[in-house]
């Protein structure tokens, strides 16, 4: 899986050179090491390919793979970090790339942007901040165009208003905060819904407002 996943990625950087956009969906915790039907008893199952061919039919190209059980974030957030690197080497422009993260898929995706360093790059952030997260990983530093979204139920994780004090205008030239009111807890995140699809595709298309 991983090969191929790598493979694809080369084949699709000469086309993406050439305007197409594309997402890096990172999954949580959840899936990890079970990605076909992974389920909380909470919150049921996480539809995570419903979620990845709901960004394709929105013409975005999507790298997304089933990350091994108990992925070291730091670590994986490296070989993300390195595979938009590479993007951008081959003429990818920036704003044409949007890292999206859910739950722990969230927190890889700030350690994507703290190692990057890219002002350009567009971030999704979705339900990891919390007061134990500010404290355990005070080196993430919000780099890009970040857009974070939180549900007012969810007792995992609320708004990384806290994170955002610690970037500058240059290092993060643009950032919105969504706070949903859809009552499903942490579980919003299990599907494409549209209350946080919506503004994640128009995020990725570079609508900032």
């Amino acid at each position: 899986m991983k090969r191929i996943y790598t493979l694809l990625l080369a084949m699709l950087c000469f086309s993406l050179s050439f305007g197409q956009k594309c997402v890096f969906y990172l999954h949580g915790a959840i899936v990890e090491g079970n990605c076909e039907h992974p389920s909380n008893g909470a919150y049921g199952e996480f539809k995570y390919r419903d979620i990845a061919a709901a960004f394709r039919s929105e013409k975005f190209t999507v790298f997304s793979e089933c990350r091994p059980a108990n992925t070291d974030g730091k670590v994986y957030a490296h070989k993300v970090a390195t595979q938009v690197d590479s993007l951008l080497k081959k003429g990818v422009k920036p704003s044409d790339i949007t890292v999206v993260g859910a739950s722990k898929g969230a927190m890889i995706a700030m350690y994507v942007a703290t190692f990057l360093k890219n002002s350009k790059v567009n971030f999704v952030f979705m339900s990891n901040c919390n007061d134990n997260n500010f404290t355990s990983q005070p080196e993430i530093a919000f780099y890009g165009n970040v857009l974070s979204i939180y549900e007012k139920s969810d007792d995992v994780a609320g708004s990384c208003i806290a994170y955002k004090a610690k970037s500058t205008a240059v290092m993060m030239p643009h950032y919105k905060e969504i706070a949903l009111n859809t009552g499903l807890k942490h579980g919003y995140i299990y599907g494409p819904l549209p209350e946080w699809m919506k503004p994640v595709i128009k995020w990725a298309n570079g609508s900032y407002e």
